[in-house]
């Protein structure tokens, strides 16, 4: 047996627990154990919070004339203002993946051509050319999120939407499961 399921969601702060919450409650409903289900949670959260911050332009142009656009307006024709998260739980493992429609992680032309998302930081930054690519400053006040996620999950992918405009942040880990959980490897 396995569980599957796609949101697509607003770029909008409250998407991201939202998110959270429905991955939380389908590992709880099939039985995963709860420290698995909070580090997929927590990277979860962190690629949601990328795709609303970083995911497109927002749509303060799209007619709304400066006020803030009311909670039962339909999002512009554009998917722009939206993005996607898929979740596939199975007997030995949980694959997630946030995709959005914004200007995608910039080309890498380092050393990790299928490595990690670059930051745009440039060498002299005070860490090695090797590791500038893909960590933050210890001081930085932002960029975190998608070191994070490489740490919580077992496998992660940082790439851009083929043949469109777009992020793709995927990444999976390994289900452990609670005695006599619905989904338990045989």
């Amino acid at each position: 047996m396995s569980i599957w399921w796609s949101l697509q969601l607003r770029r909008d702060a409250a998407s991201v627990p939202l998110a959270r919450r429905f991955l939380l409650g389908t590992m709880e409903s099939a039985g995963v154990d709860p420290d698995i289900s909070f580090d997929l949670s927590l990277a979860l959260s962190e690629a949601c919070a990328n795709a609303v911050e970083h995911g497109g332009e927002r749509d303060d142009a799209s007619g709304a004339s400066g006020r803030d656009r009311d909670a039962w307006e339909e999002p512009s024709a554009t998917t722009s203002g939206q993005y996607r998260v898929t979740a596939y739980l199975d007997g030995e493992k949980c694959r997630i993946e946030v995709a959005d429609s914004g200007p995608g992680f910039p080309a890498h032309t380092g050393p990790h051509t299928s490595g990690p998302h670059t930051s745009g930081r440039q060498p002299g930054s005070g860490l090695p050319d090797s590791q500038y690519a893909s960590h933050p400053p210890v001081t930085a006040e932002e960029g975190r999120g998608l070191c994070l996620i490489e740490q919580l999950a077992d496998h992660v992918h940082f790439g851009n939407r083929p043949g469109r405009a777009g992020a793709v942040v995927s990444f999976d880990k390994v289900l452990k499961w609670r005695e006599g959980a619905l989904l338990m490897v045989s």
